[in-house]
């Protein structure tokens, strides 16, 4: 993906060097878990606190950044700025002005809006605060544990985050949460698959734009994207930590859908076409 030499993103609240040490129990089903939730965005608040109850809030003093670390924090600024300018284009065209969200980098952990989170909780958007968490030592563990490498992976994941913080503009996420309140969750569980597709939907709008505005998609890019996409369905996550699926359960959609609605943002770039609630069949 070509990302260098672009503008970075100002509004950043970049913490990683004041953070301290994080404790996160609970093994490798628990690190799935959190890597759905943060990955696909949703409201993450109930999850975060449970998962921190009872980490010792710790401190550390400075801490100094790697190179990778560094380069890691500048590669998700400048996708960030992108997102600012494809979404702030795409909402001045369609009369409305785009609200920017802020990025926050960590290390470790962070108190957000939603609560404590830490880094094994992965990349989320929190409603509260409108903000993005990210820790960049997640794109290790995208890489590694689920196998999904590379920088236009990366990217898909940061414009999936910011995606979330669309739809709350829209109102797409007030939607949700009032459905969250009044219906079963078995039934609520479809309209936050809808919701995350539409969030997958939204990063491939905003990736389809920014290549248009600056040729960023290199040969296997768009592979890259579609196989994240296919890593973290509901189907194949389930798969991988309890050996069966439970189809009744998914709340973040299947490697299937993950992937078509990802790839239809990026290929059309066209948002009338992203009313996930209406093809799933969905009321408002």
């Amino acid at each position: 993906m070509r990302w260098r030499g672009r503008r970075q993103s100002t509004n950043v609240e970049d913490r990683r060097s004041m953070s301290g040490p994080a404790v996160m129990g609970g093994g490798i089903g628990v690190v799935l878990i959190a890597v759905v939730i943060a990955l696909l965005g949703g409201n993450p608040q109930q999850f975060l606190q449970q998962a921190n109850q009872g980490a010792p809030q710790g401190g550390g003093g400075e801490v100094q950044l790697s190179e990778a670390e560094v380069e890691a924090g500048e590669f998700v600024k400048t996708i960030f700025a992108d997102t600012e300018e494809v979404w702030g284009d795409l909402f001045r065209r369609a009369g409305y002005e785009y609200r920017q969200p802020t990025l926050v980098l960590f290390k470790d952990r962070v108190q957000s809006g939603c609560g404590m989170a830490s880094s094994g909780t992965g990349p989320f958007y929190c409603p509260a605060d409108e903000k993005v968490y990210l820790d960049t030592s997640f794109f290790d563990q995208l890489s590694r544990q689920l196998g999904a490498p590379g920088d236009f992976a990366q990217a898909y994941v940061v414009a999936h985050e910011v995606g979330h913080h669309v739809q709350k503009l829209l109102g797409y996420t007030d939607l949700v949460d009032k459905k969250r309140q009044t219906l079963p969750e078995v039934q609520y569980n479809r309209y936050s698959v809808a919701l995350e597709l539409q969030a997958d939907f939204f990063a491939g709008v905003m990736l389809h734009h920014a290549d248009k505005k600056w040729n960023t998609i290199e040969r296997g890019d768009v592979e890259e994207g579609l196989n994240a996409a296919r890593r973290i369905g509901d189907d194949a996550l389930q798969m991988a930590s309890r050996g069966y699926v439970q189809p009744e359960s998914f709340n973040h959609g299947t490697s299937e859908q993950r992937m078509k609605w990802l790839y239809l943002g990026l290929e059309t770039g066209d948002l009338s076409q992203g009313d996930t609630f209406t093809a799933l069949g969905l009321g408002r």
